[in-house]
């Protein structure tokens, strides 16, 4: 073969290679290689998240406390996003032209290719418009979404609210991206997961004006959003507004408990705001003020972060302890003169001496301070009598937390042996040095919840329900499922119950509270508490329950620098336990009513001793 065939071989192979290495880049660039399909494919396909609605929340007859509303937001894809006309846009979603700006800038820093929020919580009345003009801005479009809605105003701080996620949020759960909103407090963060569904996914095609075409792939790739679980509450949405319309103009806090459920029938804390607020696009900034207020606190829940002293409503607990330690019996009396009542004197007179029936009816100090003292010296020394009454008081649920579902629960405090021996050194402290404990002082610090929760236990005759605000979740078969609660059996005789409840019973039908708390159609046992302050008037008390057999409500009423108990914080808890038993208030004691709610104790100097 000559050098000239050769040559011709030797081309025509290199050809053939070429030709190869151009058909195998081509199958791999059009056939196994995504990548640039997916660039194609970009151009006319949008991925839409289906944003689940949130699940409903239930009072306990039935009524809606939280629903949803629809709202949209207006999102952007940087990379197709072409010259615009920005004034005519912020117009249309009510945007300042730097807010637009400054949001398409954070949408670039995040990705160019992933779409972001640019103006979020729009609602139905701008979204119409926004639809109409929309194909006139090349990258943006809209994603709809649903808010919440309360149409009763009230429980705010229980019930919670929902806001945006942020970054720690994003990379700890999978579920959520930017822009997504989440429960921050209350039930809506307590039930997260039961609330927020499943989203879907839909992918559509769109033309070169921004215009949805249609399905991609004949829909077969979209998933379909899966709606939250609805909450059925043991709240009583009309009790609930009722009690903070009398807490008008006052601080504090009302928890009212079902005891043979311990089901939270309302949870109060004042002053409060309408959750309303928190909602759409101007939650951010009415957010703001709400913490700002450092006087009021609007935001937080008084009845489970409130760390009060209880004052002589703790009375109760400790006669149990007594009885059941065999410290004093049902007829033991003390006086309330001479060496056996001091340092602790009685605020006011009374028939002298007492037993325990008329020691709790007239709330004497006198009394409560030798029952104590003979409960800490009950054994062979001092810190020991303290720490088997410190056992009883921590199993009636002071000093722990009662209620899972509101992690800004605090525990209050129920002082150890170990802090009285770092005060005063261990054999040097005895009855007489913490002697203030024996009428709820001192070193003892309540939420109003616990002191419900006390009042819910005796009312039971030595047991509690853990409270509970949520009683039922509906499952994905949209059927309900009763939710189980631990029953704590206190180690308490039930006779010392029926006697310490016989003193409750006194307090309401032998005082002036038998003109503001009494009922004619059943039995009320209670106990105020004047509880003292060293920052300002004293504090109102009063916890209490009904009927006395087979209880309904177990309630307590704290308001803070309110004066005397039996003034402002049992009339309170009168009407509100009339009102659950009898839905109706009485017309004579509309009067007492009115002047209730027309009372206002936010700027209190001096405090009245009577309405």
């Amino acid at each position: 073969m000559d050098t000239f065939s050769k040559r011709k071989f030797i081309i025509a192979g290199i050809m053939l290679l070429i030709g190869a290495i151009f058909i195998i880049r081509l199958f791999t660039i059009q056939i196994t290689n995504k990548t640039y399909k997916q660039f194609a494919t970009r151009n006319v396909l949008r991925k839409i998240i289906t944003f689940p609605a949130r699940g409903l929340i239930y009072d306990r007859n039935n009524e809606l406390m939280v629903y949803n509303k629809a709202a949209y937001d207006l999102m952007l894809i940087p990379r197709e996003v072409k010259s615009f006309d920005t004034t005519e846009l912020c117009r249309i979603v009510q945007l300042d032209r730097m807010e637009l700006r400054e949001s398409i800038k954070k949408a670039k820093q995040y990705s160019y290719y992933k779409p972001s929020i640019v103006a979020g919580q729009i609602s139905p009345d701008i979204y119409a418009p926004l639809q109409e003009k929309l194909y006139k801005y090349p990258g943006f479009f809209v994603q709809s979404r649903t808010l919440r809605e309360y149409p009763s105003k009230s429980a705010a701080q229980a019930l919670g609210f929902v806001g945006e996620v942020n970054q720690r949020i994003i990379e700890s759960d999978s579920y959520y991206r930017s822009g997504d909103y989440i429960g921050v407090s209350g039930l809506e963060k307590a039930y997260e997961k039961e609330l927020r569904g499943i989203k879907g996914i839909t992918k559509s095609m769109v033309d070169v004006h921004n215009r949805i075409k249609g399905k991609y792939n004949e829909g077969l790739e979209d998933t379909t959003a899966i709606l939250g679980q609805n909450l059925m509450t043991g709240l009583d949405a009309s009790l609930e507004a009722y009690a903070e319309l009398l807490m008008t103009n006052k601080r504090g806090a009302i928890v009212a408990i079902e005891p043979a459920t311990g089901e939270i029938i309302l949870m109060v804390s004042a002053p409060s705001y309408d959750p309303n607020v928190l909602v759409g696009r101007q939650r951010s900034t009415n957010y703001s003020i709400l913490d700002r207020d450092s006087l009021n606190k609007p935001m937080w829940n008084r009845a489970i972060i409130g760390r009060y002293p209880p004052g002589s409503t703790f009375k109760l607990a400790n006669a149990l302890i007594a009885l059941q330690e065999h410290a004093i019996s049902p007829f033991d009396r003390f006086s309330c003169s001479g060496k056996g009542s001091k340092p602790i004197s009685c605020t006011h007179p009374h028939v002298s001496p007492l037993a325990i029936r008329e020691g709790i009816r007239e709330s004497c100090n006198s009394f409560f301070w030798n029952t104590f003292r003979s409960i800490i010296n009950n054994k062979k020394n001092p810190a020991d009598g303290y720490q088997a009454w410190r056992d009883y008081i921590t199993s009636f649920g002071f000093g722990t937390k009662l209620n899972p579902e509101l992690s800004s629960e605090v525990k209050g405090n129920i002082p150890e042996v170990a802090l009285y021996d770092k005060w005063y050194t261990p054999g040097h402290w005895n009855a007489m040095t913490i002697r203030s404990l024996a009428i709820g002082q001192g070193e003892i610090e309540a939420t109003p919840l616990q002191m419900a929760n006390m009042c819910a236990l005796i009312a039971n005759r030595g047991y509690y329900i853990e409270p509970h605000i949520v009683k039922a979740i509906q499952d994905t078969n949209r059927v309900y499922r009763e939710l189980k609660f631990e029953k704590k059996v206190v180690d308490i005789a039930q006779e010392h119950f029926n006697t310490v409840i016989g003193g409750m019973e006194a307090v309401i039908a032998e005082t002036r509270l038998q003109f503001t708390v009494k009922q004619d159609s059943f039995i009320v046992c209670g106990k105020t508490g004047t509880v003292q302050n060293p920052h300002g008037a004293d504090h109102s008390a009063f916890v209490g329950f009904a009927p006395r057999d087979n209880p309904k409500i177990a309630i307590v009423v704290f308001i803070e620098n309110a004066g005397f108990g039996a003034t402002y914080a049992a009339p309170i808890a009168g009407m509100l336990i009339e009102k659950y038993m009898n839905d109706s208030i009485a017309p004579k004691r509309k009067e007492l009513e009115q002047r209730l709610i027309e009372t206002n104790l936010l700027n209190v100097v001096e405090v009245k001793k009577k309405l």
